[in-house]
């Protein structure tokens, strides 16, 4: 499946998914066969970095 490639929009739809369909990044990243490192990568260019307790990007 084809994620944003727009960080902002990356955000946004990766943190609904978290919150709305999947209990972890990791379970969320097998399911649309992408890089845990790779979202976590690109989030990060924008000051974004994922807080497990949280289960969201902040």
């Amino acid at each position: 499946m084809n994620i944003p490639n727009d960080p902002a929009i990356l955000l946004s739809y990766i943190n609904t998914k978290l919150r709305d369909e999947f209990p972890t990044l990791d379970e969320l990243c097998k399911s649309l066969c992408v890089r845990r490192e790779d979202i976590e990568k690109k989030l990060a260019l924008i000051g974004y970095v994922y807080d497990e307790n949280k289960n969201s990007f902040m």
